[in-house]
């Protein structure tokens, strides 16, 4: 049975429908991302790649949305590169970062930021702890902010962080439930044989 399309949004949740809308097709409409130069690496830099989904859980003004795809890490919290990727290989999007700059790179354009709270607020809809996930997929608290320990974990940045099964499978669990709406991103690090 085919499910009835859903009704058009209007006013407030219409905006923000197409905003989503828009940030999806500007997404995935992303095929290479060529106009990107490489940060350079560095003996400190650190490396990490697997699989990473975020969902956004619903509230009254918006759908619940989930996003998927593989990833890879370079650098530092100060300077570095974060690409995401479909499953064979084709470049969805490369963010890079140094002191006072991010920059979002697509094949349709590039979009600078003062920094990556602003970029993945304006690319996601949510702001996302990405200079701290050297140090929690390394099992560790990020050394930017303070922390707490937690069963399995610790939380920081207003962030549950479950590192308990990075060892032994390579997962990382992250939620933030304030501000609302509840934000959950896992990671499963790819493993070297």
């Amino acid at each position: 049975m085919i499910a009835a399309p859903a009704p058009l949004p209007r006013g407030r949740d219409a905006s923000r429908s197409r905003r989503a809308g828009r940030l999806l097709a500007w997404v995935a409409s992303l095929v290479v991302a060529g106009c990107a130069t490489v940060v350079p690496s560095s003996p400190g830099d650190a490396q990490f790649s697997g699989r990473l989904a975020l969902r956004v859980d619903a509230t009254t003004h918006a759908e619940a949305r989930s996003f998927s795809s593989a990833f890879e890490l370079r650098g530092r919290a100060d300077q570095g590169q974060f690409e995401l990727s479909t499953p064979l290989g084709t470049m969805l999007a490369r963010a890079q970062w140094q002191p006072g700059q991010a920059r979002l790179a697509t094949p349709q354009r590039e979009a600078e930021f003062a920094d990556l709270d602003a970029l993945t607020q304006a690319a996601l809809g949510q702001s996302l702890p990405v200079a701290a996930l050297f140090d929690w997929l390394a099992g560790r608290p990020w050394t930017g902010a303070s922390s707490r320990p937690t069963p399995g974990g610790f939380e920081q940045l207003g962030w549950s962080v479950q590192v308990d099964r990075l060892a032994s499978d390579g997962a990382l669990v992250a939620r933030r439930t304030e501000p609302p709406p509840t934000v959950t991103l896992h990671a499963r690090l790819d493993r070297n044989p």
